[in-house]
Order: structure tokens, then C-alpha cells, then sequence
């Protein structure tokens, strides 16, 4: 692997590490400063298939209704990984007494992310 593919792939996983640490703060302005304007994130809400949101302004509207409505919200990484343009996370999401564990499927155009797709077990 070259350096320039290895610098793209360490910087496709910082981003998403960035937006974690920005999410579990409860920091909508931190988590949308590294989301791109065309922005698409798919939540897993209501199954089996989940909501889309489309674009920077859904996306953050979407997130300050959720903290509002889940003020102890937090995910731990269980695990990273990246490829590419690709993030992969693994996570357990908390929220006070219950939690559920999931994964979310990122794509990243020039180091913001413009997509976020979630899936949970269960």
C-alpha cells in the first residue's frame, strides 16, 4: 500500500473518530462541520429499513431533535476500520439503562463524510 493511500485511509478514519467524539459531547455543530452540504445519513428508525435524511440541513435538524430527546445518548467504537473512501465502525449505543449494538457504514469525499448508513442487531 502506498503512503498516499494509507495517509487517505487514516484520514477517512480520524473523520469518523472526530464525529464520534463530536456525537457522544452532544456537539451538532462538530458532527456537521465534518459531514459534507449533500450530506445522507440513514437512520435505523423505524425498522426494518430506517428513515433517510438528506442534505447538511435534514441531517443536523435530525440530530438536535434526537439529543433533545435522548440526553444520555453515547456510542463506544468496539471497532474501526478503513478502506478507501470507506469507514467501517462497530459500535454499542447507550442510553441511560438500555443500550443495543450496531454498525454504521461511512463513505467520505475529500475528508468530510457524505454518507452514514446505520444498522443495529436486534
Amino acid at each position: 500500500m502506498t503512503p498516499t493511500r494509507m495517509s487517505k485511509i487514516e484520514t477517512s478514519v480520524r473523520a469518523v473518530m472526530d464525529f464520534n467524539d463530536a456525537f457522544n459531547r452532544h456537539d451538532v455543530a462538530g458532527m456537521m462541520k465534518l459531514a459534507t452540504d449533500d450530506t445522507i445519513f440513514e437512520n435505523t428508525d423505524p425498522s426494518p429499513n430506517g428513515t433517510k435524511y438528506s442534505g447538511k440541513d435534514a441531517v443536523t435538524k435530525f440530530w438536535e431533535g434526537f439529543f433533545r430527546d435522548a440526553p444520555n445518548a453515547h456510542i463506544d467504537i468496539e471497532e474501526i476500520f478503513g478502506f478507501g473512501n470507506r469507514c467501517i465502525m462497530r459500535w454499542t449505543y447507550t442510553w441511560g439503562d438500555g443500550h443495543v449494538r450496531g454498525v454504521d457504514v461511512f463513505k467520505l469525499k475529500d475528508g468530510l463524510i457524505c454518507e452514514k448508513l446505520s444498522y443495529v442487531k436486534g
